[in-house]
C-alpha cells in the first residue's frame, strides 16, 4: 500500500509525463517485496542451501557491524533475501552529447534529477537507449546488482551479489547504507561519490576488525588494482573535458584517439596485475562519452570525503554530520567545498 500510495502522488504531481515509466518502477518493486524471504528463518530452514546459508549468516555478521560501529541505518534493509532469478537487479542507461560529458538527465518526485534512468526489465533499458541514440546521444547500458530505496522500504540482500567476494558484499551493503544515510536531491555525483567513499573505508576497517590478513591483503592488493584503473579512466575523462572545452577542430577524430589511447595504456597498466582481468569485459566495449559520465559520478568526490574522514579522525559520527552539512549547502556551494577538499588531497 505504500509503493502504491506514493506511486499515485507522483503520477499526480508530474502529470503523469512519465506514466510508463513509473508502472515498470511499481511492478519491478514489488516483484522484490513479493519473493523476499526472512534471513532469521531461511538459517534455520534445513532446505536452505549449505553455501547460501553460509553466506547469509556472513551477511548478517556485517549487517551488524554497519550499525553497531559505523553508525549507518539501523533497520529491516538487508534482513531479507531476494532471488529476482536474473544476474541483474536493474539496468540503468547513461547518455550524454557526442562532444559533452553533460549527463542526460531524468528528473522523478521522489530522487530528484538523476544523470541515469534505471528499468527492471533490460529490453525496456535497451529500448530507452536506443531512442537515445537515435537523437545523437552516446549511451551506455549497464547491469547493477544492487540499489538503494533511501529508506523509503526495507531493501533485500539481492542473488544478484551473491557470487561476489565477502569484500565485495561488504562494500556494497556499505555503500547502499550509506546512501540510506545521506542523500542530496539532484545531485548525483555527491551521492555516490560519498556512497562509494564509505564503501571504500568501510571494508577497509571491516577486515582489519575480522582479522582475516589474507582477505585484507588480498582486498589491499585489489584496491591498489582498482585505484590504478580509475585513476587510467579520470584522466582520460579530464583529457576528454579539456578537448570539448578547447575550440580545437575535427574534435571527434581526436576524441577517438583519446579513447584508442585509454586501451593502449591498459594493456599496459595490465601487464603488471599478473592475471587480474577483472576490467577486460569493461575495456572490451565499444566506450564513449556516457562511459566516463558513470565513472565521474562514482569517483570525483572520493578522495574529498576521504580526505574529510580522515580530518574527523576517522570518527564516523562526526563524519556523518559533516557530511549532512554539505548536503545541505546549495549545489554551487557544495561544490565548491568539495573541490577544496579535493585540493587539500593533491597538494600532499
Amino acid at each position: 500500500m505504500k509503493i502504491i500510495s506514493i506511486f499515485l502522488t507522483t503520477l499526480l504531481l508530474s502529470g503523469c509525463t512519465h506514466m510508463g515509466y513509473y508502472w515498470q518502477a511499481i511492478g519491478g518493486q514489488m516483484e522484490i517485496f513479493s519473493k523476499q524471504q526472512s534471513i532469521e528463518e531461511m538459517l534455520v530452514n534445513p532446505e536452505t542451501r549449505p553455501e547460501l546459508k553460509q553466506k547469509l549468516e556472513y551477511i548478517q555478521q556485517v549487517r551488524a557491524f554497519a550499525s553497531q560501529q559505523l553508525y549507518l541505518p539501523d533497520n529491516n534493509s538487508y534482513r531479507n533475501y531476494v532471488d529476482v532469478e536474473r544476474p541483474y537487479l536493474v539496468w540503468n542507461v547513461f547518455a550524454a552529447p557526442t562532444l559533452s560529458l553533460k549527463a542526460y538527465q531524468s528528473c522523478f518526485l521522489v530522487t530528484g534529477c538523476l544523470a541515469y534512468r534505471g528499468y527492471f526489465n533490460k529490453m525496456d533499458a535497451q529500448q530507452f537507449a536506443d531512442e537515445l541514440k537515435q537523437q545523437g546521444y552516446d549511451v551506455f547500458l549497464a547491469g547493477i546488482s544492487a540499489y538503494s530505496t533511501l529508506g523509503w522500504f526495507d531493501d533485500p540482500v539481492p542473488n544478484t551479489i551473491m557470487h561476489y567476494s565477502d569484500a565485495h558484499v561488504a562494500g556494497l551493503i556499505f555503500h547502499e547504507l550509506a546512501h540510506q544515510k545521506v542523500y542530496v536531491k539532484d545531485d548525483t555525483a555527491f551521492n555516490e561519490s560519498f556512497a562509494m567513499a564509505v564503501e571504500l573505508e568501510a571494508v577497509k576497517q571491516w577486515l582489519k576488525q575480522a582479522s582475516d590478513s589474507s582477505m585484507y591483503a588480498q582486498y589491499k592488493k585489489s584496491k591498489q588494482h582498482r585505484e590504478q584503473f580509475i585513476n587510467l579512466l579520470m584522466e582520460t575523462r579530464q583529457a576528454l573535458l579539456q578537448l570539448y572545452g578547447s575550440g580545437e577542430k575535427n574534435k571527434k577524430d581526436k576524441k577517438k584517439t583519446i579513447l584508442a589511447n585509454l586501451k593502449i595504456k591498459y594493456a599496459k597498466l595490465k601487464k603488471e596485475w599478473n592475471g587480474d582481468t577483472r576490467y577486460d569485459n569493461w575495456m572490451k566495449q565499444d566506450l564513449n562519452n556516457a562511459h566516463f559520465i558513470s565513472v565521474g559520478l562514482y569517483h570525483h568526490y572520493v578522495p574529498a570525503f576521504k580526505k574529510l574522514l580522515e580530518q574527523n579522525n576517522n570518527d564516523w559520527v562526526d563524519f556523518f554530520k559533516q557530511v549532512e552539512g554539505i548536503g545541505d549547502l546549495s549545489k554551487e556551494e557544495r561544490e565548491i567545498k568539495l573541490e577544496k577538499l579535493l585540493t587539500r588531497v593533491k597538494t600532499l
